[in-house]
């Protein structure tokens, strides 16, 4: 070992404490020390705010410190470039308009007013066959309030809207011909024949100048408000704009003539003589007659607030509903004109009470003979006004909000029903039960609203088999099947069924409703909550249901129902496993319980299948919040009040948990990218993300507003977050992804996000960054948010004329009695043949199918042919070839050289036979039956029939008399033309051919 050689070496001495000098002690003071005050109780809370905001500073200053090394360290990972903003598109119709829908003069097709624009329905389809343009092109600016036929041409429209004009258009068209600008909202229009270039409309009063609060109010608040804040001015405007050849796009009437001041109008309309205005408003009817408007309304009281208005089509009276269920009928347009303008007087009237809440319309027959009237209770009343007995149309759907009457010429009258959940049902005046129902999805957004709490979810889930979204329906205890691909509604689901009561008097009922949905990834397997909280006289209950997906009915049938899987309390989240054993897992009363499939044999051998209870745990009497499976399904994460514990999703054991101070509350907690190393977690205003491998936060951001969801994108490190806005108007989106907390993507979205999940679009969008999301408004309306959205949307479609000729056909009175021809032209049928609802027949069902009485039946020619197909079965080409040969060799030594008749062709084409022959083949027909002498026609194309002598019939006889028919030569017709001609055969003994009519 070297040795080490020590340079300028001095020995360490250590002091001792008696060798350390002490301070200096202070100078001595001459003035006496200060007093010694005790200290109040003021000053020592002061001491402990102090304190405390000494701490927070330490706080806020270590948090300061996280954050720039959290900066510092994503400021070293490379970031992600920017997206682009989401667009989106809406799934559902706004029928806050409780305006009636508009039928073409020959009913073929019907205007229904979806906020600015005026979209055209098919009577037979319900298919959108245009729109009139919108706010983008000539339309109007605002929302469209009131619609009718023009008095002047059956073939235009007039529309007034809230932005203060009058447009008329040419439908069959689609464009624009004038505009009358008022300057005023208008709420109401009506006209008459009798006054063909003038309409009646009831404006708002123009308010005071400094009477404006200042706070704009949004479109739809605006006209839901305007019933209690405004009062409306009645006026006669003329079409005619004052200078027409001036080329601007909008013009002044010519003439304008004020009739009277009233409140709200709920209505306004002309009597069917044309001599009377009628409008009504608050509790009074404004009656003014057309002789003399100078002279202002006559005001006839109403015990009740008036809700709707019908004029008799025939007669001189009217009819209204109020708000307390109440039809009432007006015979007031007869009495002499007071003296004094503008008083109010009593009238005659009869009263017809059934509703048991405000009528929200009511409509006349075309004959006049019958009142239609309904309302919130989804029942349509018949009313038969010269008996008062009235007929029910129960069960129709949705609360209703208008009745139209179809006047159709061509086909049986109808009543279309325009129901609140934006949906359109027909119903036969025959047989008074619905022939059909046109609607796109079934939300009522003031019944949604009313039923919705603030604590209970929004059911939302998508099916991957069908392609199609599950959402809540018009009533809470329902959900329905939608398909945006084809913008149909697929099937109604009633998860909980329940009376379709509203309320009693003004207290809502409670109803059950469908808090959560959701649908494993496999498609095969749904579960449902549905839940009714109990009150003084009805104990709450709680379902579990599972339901299994049928692929043969496209349907979803249910498989098991738990009661009560977590008590009577509720159940805060709800999730399948997505590995290949088909978990689920919920949450709730302090527990999270696991439940599997289970398969069971019965004697027969048969393999029933259910669900079971699995596994039950808990953390430390903590309540779950969430819960969410990793991508491959081997963990379990549980959001807990403070902390994320991670389970093992098949043995349940506790691996760790994660704490997150930053969030002292979470409410969701989800897995972040397809390979599930990190999670995010939301907690009021704070979003944390943690590095579940590494145990640790790796970036915490804090909001000025609570969150209200999160939704991970499946295939990338990235997802988007909803904050919660002071009003529920507007909602701010943000994408995230791991590396930083800066986000990716921040805009506002015009309305509130109830609920919101991934839409996954087939061959568009997989393994890229963008985005396909759905979700649920405040207002109930379905958007899809996402990059480059292209779905089919009505409102968007453009503006194209309306084809003529697609109406059916009147039948002729020979059809409605012997029924239509066995030959007869395509054409008459082209229509009718092109939709085919009917459904394949089961011979199974053929003897229920007569128990219904004969005129509830349908006509034996839609039967006919459906029940002959379904008991004979269609053989093949090949197959009747070979019985064909086979049967040769037997007949063929039967075969004799008797002459044979041969029989043309069942079916003759109709391009080959004229209508005028098959009318001359029935002329002998007829005569036989009526016994008529046969007189020779004269006429060079009929033929002349001659009636041959009777004799005694016998074995060796000749045969019996037959008619002959022979033709009449014409000499300006060639002879082929006329050998050309059918000519009906004689009865003979021998076999009839086909022609024979006897």
């Amino acid at each position: 070992m070297a040795a080490v050689k020590v340079i300028n070496h001095t020995p360490f001495v250590p002091r001792l404490p008696k060798d350390v000098p002490l301070p200096p002690s202070p100078a001595e003071s001459t003035s006496p020390p200060p007093p010694v005050k005790k200290k109040s109780r003021k000053s020592k809370t002061k001491e402990k705010e102090k304190v405390k905001e000494g701490v927070q500073g330490i706080k806020r200053q270590g948090e300061q410190e996280r954050g720039k090394a959290n900066e510092q360290h994503e400021s070293e990972m490379p970031q992600p470039e920017p997206l682009k903003p989401l667009t989106w598109a809406s799934l559902t119709d706004s029928n806050s308009n409780s305006h009636p829908p508009i039928f073409t003069k020959d009913g073929s097709h019907f205007f229904s007013i979806v906020r600015e624009r005026i979209k055209i329905h098919s009577t037979s389809s319900g298919k959108v066959i245009s729109t009139l343009p919108g706010p983008q092109d000539d339309g109007h600016q605002d929302i469209i309030t009131s619609a009718i036929l023009s008095a002047n041409n059956a073939f235009q429209l007039i529309t007034v809207s809230l932005d203060g004009t009058i447009k008329v258009w040419d439908f069959l068209e689609g464009i624009l011909l004038h505009t009358i600008n008022l300057e005023q909202p208008i709420h109401h229009v009506c006209g008459h024949e009798k006054i063909k270039d003038y309409v009646f409309v009831a404006t708002a009063k123009a308010k005071k100048k400094g009477s404006s609060d200042g706070n704009e109010q949004p479109k739809s608040n605006r006209s839901a408000k305007a019933s209690s804040e405004e009062s409306c001015i009645i006026l006669r405007v003329s079409l005619k704009p004052q200078n027409p050849a001036s080329g601007a796009k909008w013009h002044k009437s010519s003439q304008i003539t004020p009739v009277g001041k009233t409140r709200y109008t709920a209505g306004l309309a002309v009597s069917a003589s044309g001599e009377w205005l009628i409008a009504v408003a608050g509790h009074k009817a404004y009656v003014a007659q057309m002789s003399a408007l100078k002279s202002g309304f006559t005001k006839y009281v109403s015990p009740d607030a008036l809700t709707c208005l019908a004029v008799h089509p025939l007669e001189d009276y009217f009819a209204t509903g109020d708000a307390k269920g109440v039809v009432r009928l007006w015979y007031c347009l007869n009495q002499a004109r007071p003296v004094v303008a503008n008083v109010e007087k009593r009238s005659q009237t009869s009263e017809l009470h059934w509703h048991a809440h405000a009528v929200s319309s009511v409509a006349f027959t075309t004959n006049g003979a019958y009142l239609l009237s309904g309302g919130e209770e989804a029942t349509l009343v018949i009313w038969q006004l010269h008996s008062g007995k009235k007929e029910f149309v129960p069960r129709v759907g949705s609360p209703i909000k208008n009745v139209v009457v179809s006047r159709s010429s061509a086909a049986e009258e109808e009543y279309l029903l325009g129901l609140a959940d934006a949906s359109f049902a027909f119903i036969s005046s025959a047989t008074l039960k619905l022939s059909r129902v046109f609607s796109r999805i079934k939300l009522d957004s003031a019944t949604s609203s009313a039923w919705a709490s603030s604590s209970s979810a929004t059911p939302l889930a998508v099916h991957s088999l069908s392609s199609t979204l599950v959402l809540p329906s018009s009533h809470p205890s329902s959900l329905q099947t939608y398909s945006p691909s084809s913008s149909t509604l697929v099937a109604e689901l009633e998860v909980s069924p329940s009376n379709r009561v509203s309320r009693q008097e003004e207290k809502m009922l409670e109803p059950s409703r469908v808090e959560r949905v959701v649908i494993s990834p496999s498609g095969e397997w749904m579960a449902t909550i549905d839940r009714r909280e109990g009150d003084e006289s009805f104990r709450g209950e709680i379902y579990l249901k599972i339901w299994w997906w049928d692929k043969k009915s496209a349907f979803w049938i249910l498989n098991t129902r738990v009661d009560r899987p977590h008590g009577l309390n509720k159940v805060t989240s709800m999730s399948f496993s997505p590995s290949d054993e088909n978990w689920l897992v919920t949450t709730g009363d302090r527990n999270v319980k696991t439940w599997r499939i289970r398969s069971t044999k019965d004697k027969k051998g048969n393999v029933e299948v259910s669900w079971t209870s699995r596994s039950s745990f808990g953390f430390r009497l903590e309540m779950p919040r969430d819960s969410a499976w990793s991508p491959d399904g081997s963990l379990l994460a549980v959001a807990l009040d403070g902390f994320v514990a991670l389970y093992d999703s098949i043995s349940n054991a506790l691996h760790f948990t994660i704490v997150c101070s930053e969030c002292p509350k979470i409410s969701s907690v989800r897995f972040i990218g397809h390979h599930g190393q990190y999670i995010a977690v939301l907690g009021g205003p704070n979003l944390v993300v943690c590095d579940i491998i590494n145990r640790s936060v790796r970036w915490h951001r804090r909001h000025n507003h609570p969150y209200v969801t999160l939704v991970p994108h499946p295939y990338q490190d990235t997802f988007v977050t909803i904050h919660r806005s002071p009003s529920d108007t507007t909602n701010e989106l943000m994408v995230y992804s791991i590396s930083s907390s800066t986000p990716l993507l921040s805009q506002t979205l015009p309305f509130g996000i109830r609920n919101l999940v991934w839409y996954p679009v087939p061959n568009r969008f997989a393994r890229s960054r963008k985005f396909s999301l759905v979700g649920i408004t405040h207002a109930f309306g379905v958007v899809l948010l996402g990059h480059d959205i292209n779905i089919t949307d009505e409102a968007s479609l453009s503006t194209k004329a309306l084809q003529k000729g697609l109406a059916v056909p009147k039948g002729s009175l020979f059809e409605e009695m012997f029924g239509v021809p066995a030959l007869t032209d395509v054409s008459h049928n082209a229509v009718s043949s092109t939709i085919d609802t009917s459904l394949p027949w089961k011979s199974s069902e053929t003897g229920s199918v007569f128990d219904a009485p004969a005129y509830l039946m349908p006509p034996m020619e839609s039967l006919f042919e459906p029940l002959i197909n379904g008991f004979l079965k269609l053989r093949l080409k090949e197959n009747v070839d070979e019985e064909h040969q086979s049967g040769i060799q037997g007949v063929a030594d039967k075969m004799t050289a008797e002459p044979m008749d041969i029989e043309e062709p069942a079916f003759i084409e109709m391009g080959k036979v004229s209508k005028d022959d098959i009318l001359d083949t029935f002329i002998p027909f007829f005569k036989d039956i009526t016994g008529l002498p046969d007189y020779p026609f004269h006429s060079d194309t009929r033929p002349v029939a001659l009636t041959l002598p009777t004799t005694p019939s016998s074995h060796h006889a000749k045969p019996a008399p037959r008619t002959v028919v022979s033709q009449k030569p014409n000499p300006n017709v060639s002879s082929k033309k006329q050998a050309s001609t059918p000519s009906v055969p004689a009865k003979t003994g021998k076999k009839r051919s086909r022609h024979s009519l006897v």
